[in-house]
């Protein structure tokens, strides 16, 4: 055992000195790295006046997932958030605030928007994925619509920098399997292709908290991506992204099948998504910097809950041109863009099919005022086919007093138009009663921002980036989603009042030249809403969330350890009641994960690991989950004559079904076994 301990120790640190000039050098690449996120241009990360968070390939190796919604779990700030304890569906959220104030973009453009809000975020292979850019707080004043709460931009790896084959599949002990190839090829010199399939398949029924109803949605999900570079004679970018989806996913009583979809015997919630996106960017062949921009984006839902249909297809096409100038001490943007939606569904709030149109205009200047201190001031203008005029300005303040050294102030207002039944999870499932008190207006934030971020150098430790943020977001119009009123509906109505949040995070980086990588964040959020005379917390809006994860490699064994986990607070939720004996505030719970990755084999790498190691599910300090599962069509449930639950025997806590009471996952522990292997 001690000459164990002595190749361990020597493995550690016989490579310290020549690792050290490596390590200080890789994370001055970091700082140094190129964003485009938070101001449509190209910028160093350092220089950027826009704080802006990036997620590498590595970060999203550390903990294996199938898809992008599940990879960001075990980032500060970020929140994968369970709207449904039956279907599964999600989305995220950025600093407290719900996922449909959050935009997703693939290099730049948007693909993320109603329908796609929810259900729109599996199926983009990780393989496919060089970094993931987050911008947290209103990036409205460039992104138009939906980007309220924040921006998170994927942005795909170049054909040329890839190997020509690469592969990465793995399966858990709960038959989760993930399979992403890639393949790189050239058409002539001219046209460089790389083409991404990824597969994902879950069909075990799993019941371990006993309700009868499926612990986890089952799945077959299938996606192909391809994206085409043209390489020009002057140089200038061009060039063309695609993506189709098609998922079958279903969740309910274990014995249900298709052939009770629609039905009222055996409840179950089916959902059969057919989703394509065809995004492009060409730089114009002019001695200035402009580019054209276009996305077209098709989605097509099918989804049963229990025997209620929710059918909606949705269209949008978005076009965009950018003018990039520089002038002396002025780094400016011109912008205009247009977005053609057409969207039709059969639920109440929508009578006849629609479209609508948003015409664009915006302009940004950064003004540098020294190698110090720099203004960034921007504005844009959005007319509205259907609501109008809608302008949204922005302001941020750069000072750098040192090298190593950044302070940042940003001011900045959004604005986001609400599709009601796509992105309100609860307004599909569940008995509630849909109630909507008038024609809903767009909704309005105003967002500030103060961040600051500290490097130090550390002589025989490595390198830590300290990253310090306040913010503060404040609504009107805001749309507010009323279950406190009546127990037996939802009341959808602009807030008649305020909505606030104010937030505090940290973030610290620590890379030393004996192996070990380390990043950890926390993050506070204190939450107010007023509605008419009453004052509380919003619905899972959690008090904090803690993030981590830790990398120690042994390069002379080949193998790497990781460890990543989260810890989220408690949040409010949704109650029947007050007869309802569930919590009315969740108790604090975290999910970590281990791994260990082999790296000897050329080209190869196996990995192995445990997710969930702590085996947490929300059922915990719950008497049950899913209300009134064993009555999921509300057949034995006795009404008054108002409506209202009359308790009795059989319901003694006077509940109706409702899958809503959901915030986190609902898989417990899990083993897995992947492997990695490319060609060059």
């Amino acid at each position: 055992m001690k000459n164990i301990w002595i190749v361990f120790l020597f493995s550690t640190f016989s490579s310290f000195a020549q690792q050290k000039d490596t390590i200080t050098q890789k994370t001055e690449n970091q700082l140094e790295e190129v964003v485009i996120s938070g101001t449509l241009k190209a910028v160093k990360r350092l220089e950027n006046p826009v704080p802006v968070e990036v997620i590498t390939a590595t970060f999203l190796k550390q903990n294996p997932t199938s898809n992008v919604f599940d990879a960001l779990q075990n980032v500060n700030g970020l929140r994968p958030q369970n709207n449904c304890n039956v279907c599964n569906t999600g989305d995220i959220r950025i600093n407290g605030l719900d996922g449909p104030y959050t935009m997703v973009t693939i290099d730049g453009m948007p693909i993320v928007s109603a329908l796609g809000s929810v259900y729109g975020l599996s199926g983009i292979p990780n393989s496919m994925i060089e970094r993931i850019e987050v911008v947290k707080g209103a990036a409205s004043t460039l992104y138009g619509s939906e980007a309220v709460g924040g921006l998170i931009n994927i942005i795909t790896k170049r054909p040329k920098a890839v190997p020509q084959f690469t592969a990465d599949i793995f399966s858990t002990s709960w038959l989760e399997n993930n399979i992403d190839i890639g393949y790189r090829t050239s058409l002539g010199k001219k046209t460089d292709v790389l083409i991404g399939i990824n597969y994902f398949n879950y069909n075990n029924k799993i019941d371990n908290n006993n309700d009868n109803f499926t612990d986890m949605s089952l799945q077959n999900r299938v996606s192909i991506f391809s994206k085409w570079n043209f390489n020009r004679k002057s140089e200038k970018e061009f060039s063309l992204v695609s993506r189709y989806l098609y998922e079958d996913r279903w969740g309910g009583e274990m014995q249900w099948n298709k052939n009770y979809r629609g039905g009222d015997e055996v409840y179950g919630e089916s959902i059969y998504t057919s989703r394509w996106e065809l995004l492009g960017k060409y730089q114009l062949p002019t001695t200035e910097k402009m580019f054209l921009q276009f996305s077209l984006i098709g989605h097509d839902q099918n989804s049963a809950y229990g025997n209620s249909f929710f059918l909606a297809n949705q269209k949008i096409a978005f076009g965009q041109y950018l003018w990039d100038k520089n002038l002396k001490n002025h780094s400016l943007l011109f912008g205009t863009a247009f977005r053609y939606q057409y969207y039709d569904d059969n639920t109440p709030a929508t009578n006849s099919s629609n479209s609508s149109e948003i015409y664009s205009l915006f302009v940004q200047d950064e003004i540098q005022f020294s190698e110090k201190s720099s203004i960034l001031l921007g504005s844009r203008y959005d007319y509205n086919s259907a609501h109008g005029s809608i302008f949204t300005p922005r302001l941020a303040v750069k000072w750098k007093p040192t090298t190593n050294d950044i302070l940042r102030l940003n001011f900045g207002t959004g604005f986001r138009i609400v599709n009601l039944f796509t992105e309100d999870h609860q307004a599909l499932s569940g008995s509630r009663e849909v109630i909507l008190t008038e024609n809903l207006k767009p909704e309005t934030s105003y967002n500030l921002n103060l961040n600051y971020l500290k490097k130090y150098v550390l002589n025989n430790s490595g390198i830590i980036n300290l990253e310090f943020s306040a913010w503060h977001t404040y609504f009107t119009n805001k749309i507010f989603a009323d279950y406190d009123v009546n127990p037996n509906q939802i009341v959808y109505d602009n807030l008649n009042g305020y909505s606030k949040i104010f937030g505090l995070s940290t973030n610290a980086d620590w890379i030393t030249p004996f192996g070990l990588k380390a990043t950890i964040g926390a993050s506070f959020f204190d939450a107010k809403t007023k509605q008419d005379n009453r004052k509380f917390t919003p619905l899972f809006t959690e008090k904090y969330t803690v993030n981590w994860a830790i990398n120690y490699e042994i390069p002379k064994w080949f193998v790497s350890f990781d460890y990543t986990g989260n810890l989220t607070g408690n949040m409010r939720l949704p109650l029947l009641g007050e007869l309802d004996p569930r919590r009315e505030y969740s108790l604090p719970f975290s999910i970590q994960n281990i791994q260990i990755t082999y790296k000897k084999i050329h080209d190869l790498e196996i990995y192995s690991g445990v997710k969930n190691l702590f085996n947490w599910t929300p059922n915990r300090g719950n008497p049950f989950i899913i209300s009134r599962s064993n009555d999921p069509f509300d057949k034995n449930v006795q009404f008054d004559t108002s409506g209202n639950v009359i308790p009795t025997p059989d319901n003694p806590y006077g509940l109706t079904f409702d899958p809503t009471y959901a915030y986190g996952p609902n898989q417990g522990i899990r083993f897995f076994l992947g492997l990695r292997y490319h060609i060059d």
